[in-house]
């Protein structure tokens, strides 16, 4: 690979994480304790690519006697930088359904749950509900009704689901988190669609054979923008 191509790539890359890092972008791959370090990644390799293209812009003066033989490649930035403008979509019901197999709840590391927080519908992550919904022998849940939000999966024609994906550390590692939603309505939004919901568990419906996943009966259901971060840790 020729020099003037490698510093392109360098600033292509350097940009790209700038730009993705300062728009909030970067929360569509990786999680935000590592917004600094994509930050630090994109100003060293745009530094270093600066410093590489002026070194050899010089030598290129000093052989060839004038500026233009080896500026010229630099015009190739131009039209490259167009590819910033376009930024993949978060995961969203297409890596659930190509994933069918759910997150497994993390068994707590606390010996009992506490107690959920107070109010006639507490608002629960996707990941804590499921968790308490394998884990917590109390029955806690079987008594509440408890508010979710999450994005609209159809898997089969006669399944909705209400899902979030959960990452360890970035997009490639993301794995869904997902329960069944017992509602005509429901089955009538577009996939994708994110809303927020009221609802009850049944008890007894998240088991080893289902992966887990358990059934909601939505009390309400209400459209809501897709969050900034559309995923769980």
């Amino acid at each position: 690979m020729r020099r003037e191509s490698q510093n392109i790539l360098l600033v292509l890359l350097g940009g790209a994480l700038l730009k993705i890092a300062l728009t909030g972008n970067y929360l569509r791959y990786v999680k935000p304790s590592l917004h600094p370090w994509l930050i630090a990644a994109g100003v060293v390799m745009i530094a270093l690519a600066g410093v590489a293209i002026v070194r050899d812009v010089r030598a290129g003066h000093a052989v060839d006697g004038h500026e233009h033989g080896t500026r010229s490649p630099w015009m190739l930035l131009l039209p490259v930088f167009a590819i910033f403008l376009v930024a993949p979509p978060a995961l969203g019901s297409d890596s659930v359904t190509r994933d069918r197999a759910a997150a497994a709840p993390a068994e707590p590391s606390q010996a009992r749950f506490p107690p959920l927080p107070p109010g006639e519908a507490p608002m629960l992550s996707m990941s804590e509900f499921l968790t308490r919904v394998v884990w917590d022998d109390t029955g806690e849940l079987n008594d509440r009704t408890v508010r979710l939000q999450g994005f609209v999966v159809h898997p089969t024609p006669q399944t909705t689901q209400l899902a979030r994906m959960r990452i360890s550390c970035c997009a490639a590692d993301a794995t869904p988190v997902k329960v069944d939603l017992a509602s005509p309505r429901a089955e009538q939004l577009p996939a994708d669609t994110w809303i927020e919901i009221t609802g009850r568990l049944r008890p007894g419906t998240a088991t080893e054979a289902n992966d887990y996943v358990p059934t909601v009966d939505p009390q309400t259901i209400k459209q809501i923008p897709a969050p900034p971060d559309s995923y769980e840790y």
